[in-house]
Parts: structure tokens; C-alpha cells; sequence
């Protein structure tokens, strides 16, 4: 009898496993439908598994988890250094692990915890800049690489300029010019958008390979492979039927948002270049031009901010618009969104000179950052790396201004050193550093002096 019951042992354990994991499970379906208002289905599961209904689970939790599983299984099928993506051309590639994203510094804000932070605000560190390199015309825009060892700008001149974190950082210290002569930050400097006065709007780097795509007036998005040190031009395109304002790529790195002319994102799949739109784009009845489109850090939903000044949530899978903030910046522009890295709120930046953070279950208005005067220019407001304050330009005062992100009080007021307002800011996802650009064509390193 006692071998026997040895023998069912492990079974009977396997079973209170198993038994344990289809709880969770369950109990993820439910919160996964009830989160996303479908209410009878979520009741439906609930009684069918006897699920509590009430089960607390964090936002969003089924969808990062899928994502993320689904991201392992990529990365163990393509082990070996092979660049992720199909599209990549399978020439030489670089010998660093590029896309490898270090450890956060700190865990990010919880922006629904904190309620009374008057007289809390943290001071800003005092940072240190440099001018690193210029454009032959206006400096548009700025994007770093998701591990942050990478930043891009793009011009009206229609090129393109890469530079290497460490090689600026290298530029920044004292005894910078050594007998080899100075040094380069720009490793790689791109043309392949040949239309006068048809600017780059915005970029975005692949999460897994060394690939950096541009969208522009010119009705493209283009593919540039940084791997290989010789090649100038585009290795893809994608022509759009539209003026393309803003460039995502989703975190798989197999599809790609395109915010246009067009009042709806474009979604293309990498592989095939197939488009596809929102299946209630009727309903919706809108016209606007979109400013900037944005994924959250797991795909399951990304935002627009659109020139009618309404900020508009989508499903990341069905492409359908979830909730809709009329009027988010009153008539004004919403000239940028994007998510906390929680992906319960929102950041968004107006030509009203305003910029507001929008809890996305509810939305309604958490945080109101005042005091920079943006009317004329398009900018972006953005987070910091640990999300401790928010920084974006005061186009009147010719400064960057920081504020604390919780108690929404301005901490810092920093003299731009641009020739005329900086045009746009983009900060490092890994480290206390940012990048400005504008007007003046040059473009401005930003660190934290340690």
C-alpha cells in the first residue's frame, strides 16, 4: 500500500499544479474581459469556471503576459545572433547584441497610488550639454533605441543622422581630441528621401534588429540597416498613400503603425507590407490628421493624438478605437501621446501649453503640467527614465522645462542653448540623459553631471 501511494504521488502533485494553473488562467480570461468592458462574456466565464467575477488581477495582465511569452519563444527559435526580423538583408551584421535592454534604474511611478504630494517635489540633477552634430536644415525630429545605446534625428534636409551614445559621451569628457584626431558620435548618416522640402516627421528603431525606419512627407516609411557601415539608402519602403506624420513599431517588430494625413493609423505587417485599417472606422467620424501614434510597451493598445485635440485609445489587436478624449487639448492640437510604462495612463502634450496625463479605464485627467507656452511649434512631451518628472519646451522662453511628475510643479528651467526654440526632445528610455533638436539645425546632447 505504501509504494502504491508513492507511486500516485507525483501524479496527485502534477494535478494540484495543473489544477492551480487553470485557476489562474481562468481568472485572467475573466479580468481580461471585464477590464475591456465586455461585461456578459466576463460573467459567462466566470460562472462556467466559478470564477469570482471580482477577481483582482493588474490591468492588462493576460495581454503582457501573452506578449511577453510570445517574445521568449522568438528569441529561443532565433538564438545565434540572427537578426530577428525577416526583412533584414542577411549580409554582415553588427557584433554587439543589439536590442538587449539593460535593467530600469528605478521601478517606474505608480501615478494611482499617490494623492496628496504637495511640497514633495524632487529636485531635477543638474545635466551637462553638448552640441554633437547638425543638419543642413531644421532638425525635426528624435528617437533613441529601446536600449538606449542609439539616437537618431531626422531633417528637413531629408537625411538622417545615427549617432553612438558612447562615442558622444566619449566626445563630452576633457581630453576628448586624442592623437587620433576627434571624436565622430555620427556613425551613420542616411539619403534616400529625395523630394525638396518633403521632411523626415519622425523615426522609430526595430525592438530586436539593428534596423531604423523614417516616416515622411513624401508618403513613405522607409528601412535603413545600420548593421552595415557602407549602405546610405533604404533597403524597403513602404509607400503610403499620405503624408506620414509618425512611425511605431509594435514590440514584436512585426508590424508597424503609420500616423498620417489620414484621420485613422495605418497598421502594416513588416513581412508582407500589407495594410490594414480599424473596423470601425466609419463609426468613429473623424477627420483629423494624426500627430503622433504610439504602442504601449506590450502592444496591447496604442494611441493617437490627433489635430482636432482629442487623444484616442485602440485595441492593439482589433484595431478598434476603445476610448475616445474629445477635446483633450480644447480646439488646440494634440501634438503628442504616450503610455507609462504600467500602461494604465497616458502622457499627452497640446498646442494649448498644456500637458496632461489621462488614466486610460476611466478617462479621466489625473495630472495637469502648466507653465511652458507651446502654440506654434510641434514638440512632444515625454517622461524621463524613471518617471520621476516630465520634461518638454517652452517655445516662448526658448527652454526645456522639467517638472516633477507627481506634484506637477516645475522643478527645473533650462536655457536651450538652441539658436531660437528646440523643435523637439526625446529622452533615454536607460539612463539620465535626452537629445534636443530644432530651427537652428543643430542637434544638443543632454547628460547628468555625476
Amino acid at each position: 500500500m505504501d509504494e502504491l501511494e508513492r507511486k500516485m504521488e507525483p501524479n496527485f502533485e502534477q494535478t494540484l499544479q495543473e489544477g492551480k494553473l487553470y485557476r489562474q488562467i481562468n481568472a485572467l480570461i475573466v479580468a481580461h474581459l471585464r477590464d475591456y468592458n465586455l461585461t456578459q462574456a466576463a460573467r459567462a466565464v466566470a460562472s462556467a469556471t466559478m470564477t469570482s467575477f471580482e477577481v483582482e488581477v493588474p490591468p492588462y495582465r493576460l495581454l503582457d503576459l501573452v506578449a511577453k511569452g510570445l517574445a521568449v519563444e522568438k528569441d529561443e527559435k532565433l538564438r545565434g545572433g540572427v537578426p530577428s526580423a525577416a526583412f533584414l538583408d542577411s549580409g554582415a551584421v553588427m557584433h554587439v547584441a543589439y536590442g538587449s535592454t539593460p535593467a530600469p534604474r528605478t521601478v517606474a511611478i505608480d501615478f494611482g497610488a499617490v494623492h496628496d504630494t504637495k511640497g514633495s517635489s524632487k529636485a531635477f540633477p543638474k545635466h551637462e550639454t553638448r552640441h554633437v552634430s547638425e543638419h543642413k536644415n531644421i532638425a525635426r525630429c528624435a528617437r533613441f533605441s529601446l536600449d538606449g545605446r542609439f539616437v537618431a534625428t531626422g531633417s528637413l534636409d531629408m537625411s538622417i543622422k545615427l549617432f553612438e551614445i558612447s562615442k558622444i559621451k566619449q566626445m563630452m569628457l576633457p581630453d576628448a581630441n586624442t592623437r587620433d584626431g576627434p571624436v565622430r558620435p555620427v556613425i551613420r548618416t542616411f539619403y534616400d528621401h529625395i523630394q525638396e522640402l518633403q521632411p523626415i516627421n519622425d523615426l522609430d528603431f526595430h525592438p530586436q534588429s539593428p534596423v531604423l525606419i523614417s516616416g515622411a512627407k513624401d508618403h513613405t516609411i522607409k528601412f535603413f540597416d545600420f548593421s552595415k557601415t557602407v549602405a546610405k539608402r533604404a533597403f524597403r519602403v513602404i509607400q503610403d498613400t499620405h503624408n506620414v506624420r509618425s512611425v511605431s513599431f509594435h514590440p514584436s517588430g512585426d508590424f508597424l503603425l503609420a500616423g498620417t494625413d489620414h484621420p485613422v493609423a495605418h497598421l502594416y505587417d513588416v513581412n508582407t507590407f500589407q495594410c490594414y485599417l480599424s473596423a470601425n472606422v466609419q463609426d468613429l467620424g473623424i477627420s483629423a490628421s494624426i500627430n503622433q501614434v504610439r504602442y504601449s510597451s506590450n502592444g496591447g493598445m496604442y494611441v493617437t493624438a490627433s489635430k482636432d485635440g482629442a487623444i484616442r485609445l485602440w485595441d492593439g489587436v482589433t484595431a478598434n478605437c476603445v476610448r475616445s478624449i474629445v477635446g483633450a487639448h480644447g480646439t488646440a492640437e494634440a501634438i503628442s501621446a504616450s503610455f507609462t510604462k504600467d500602461q494604465r495612463f497616458v502622457l499627452s502634450c497640446g498646442k494649448d501649453s498644456s500637458v496632461k496625463l489621462w488614466e486610460i479605464g476611466t478617462g479621466k485627467l489625473v495630472k495637469q503640467y502648466l507653465g511652458a507656452a507651446h502654440t506654434q511649434l510641434r514638440c512632444q512631451a515625454v517622461f524621463n527614465d524613471t518617471q520621476e518628472f516630465v520634461l518638454s519646451i517652452d517655445d516662448q522662453s526658448n527652454e526645456i522645462v522639467v517638472w516633477d511628475a507627481l506634484t506637477a510643479e516645475i522643478v527645473a528651467r533650462l536655457p536651450s542653448n538652441h539658436i531660437g526654440a528646440p523643435q523637439w526632445l526625446d529622452h533615454s528610455p536607460t539612463e539620465a540623459a535626452f537629445v534636443s533638436c530644432g530651427g537652428d539645425r543643430s542637434v544638443r546632447f543632454w547628460k547628468e553631471i555625476l
